[in-house]
């Protein structure tokens, strides 16, 4: 017997041709709107953000400090720190490299303030130089520390003949070189339906799976639904399944050699994707010295069944 779960937290109001709420690297697809900020996501969104972007941001951070206390010490007199070299282009640089000595706290000797004023404003700017690294440091700190999962999911998933009836499935592969310690998965189906009215709406489905834990992970794993008479899905033909408005969602959580904590990761795969009456090809095998083969580039590929 088909049994309907209730809202995952995604809402049964929709549309036609409506986007999924998880991508398929497990990020969520939502659009906030009338947020208000909070500073106690600054933490976060800098966690979260790549490397490329947040080491942009650090050197462009870096320069635009030290252009604006270059000017400052332009402004108060750059007589005031060291002897004035007659051009405003060559005091500014001045000002430049000795904000850059005082906010990385590094201090030459060579360029030192001279008055109150310019004193008053070099503590400053150290105290702003020790906060700035602090905070650099606990983001590299958070970022290399938080445990996160490394699992690749095929880009596929597919419909084939499987005992007596039919199946859909994907593959998961342990992209370390760690072991998985009991990984455990759920799959969610949703469907999008159009009802007598015109709207739609989204029923949700938790699938029923060939293994939905195992003891640990050191290469490959295919998940199954095997599409039997308790399936959401076997009162559609292999068309209408190809042609439904609907997709999986997997959550797999698992124990991180690495980190010694459980760690989760999830994805998503629309039905427009789905490949039929295919199959996939081993992604692993043994050398010659009779050790175990993971070739990453094969977790997607698939053959016909012959």
């Amino acid at each position: 017997m088909v049994h309907q779960s209730k809202d995952p937290g995604f809402g049964y109001n929709s549309q036609k041709n409506i986007r999924g709420i998880i991508n398929k690297d497990g990020s969520l697809n939502v659009i906030h709107v009338n947020k208000k900020f909070n500073t106690n996501d600054l933490f976060t969104y800098f966690i979260d953000m790549p490397w490329y972007k947040l080491l942009l941001f650090v050197f462009l951070g870096y320069i635009s400090l030290n252009i604006l206390f270059g000017f400052i010490y332009v402004a108060i007199g750059i007589d005031q720190i060291t002897p004035s070299k007659g051009n405003i282009f060559d005091d500014f640089l001045n000002g430049f490299f000795f904000s850059a000595q005082t906010l990385t706290t590094v201090g030459y000797g060579g360029i030192a303030p001279k008055s109150v004023t310019a004193n008053i404003i070099a503590a400053f700017e150290a105290m702003v130089g020790l906060f700035s690294f602090s905070f650099f440091t606990g983001l590299l700190y958070g970022r290399f520390s938080r445990a996160k999962a490394s699992i690749l999911f095929s880009k596929n998933f597919i419909y084939r003949d499987f005992k007596k009836g039919k199946a859909i499935m994907f593959r998961l592969m342990n992209s370390r070189k760690t072991v998985m310690l009991e990984p455990e998965i759920t799959v969610t189906l949703s469907v999008n339906e159009k009802k007598e009215d015109g709207s739609y709406s989204r029923n949700y489905y938790e699938l029923s799976l060939e293994r939905d834990k195992i003891m640990y992970l050191p290469t490959v794993w295919t998940i199954v639904h095997e599409i039997d008479e308790d399936s959401p899905l076997f009162k559609y033909s292999k068309i209408e399944i190809k042609n439904l408005d609907a997709k999986i969602y997997a959550l797999l959580k698992y124990h991180e050699e690495s980190f010694g904590q459980v760690v989760y990761q999830a994805t998503s795969y629309d039905f427009s994707d789905l490949v039929s009456d295919v199959k996939y090809k081993r992604s692993s095998g043994f050398n010659e010295d009779g050790y175990t083969v993971l070739d990453h580039q094969k977790l997607s590929d698939v053959e016909e069944i012959s």
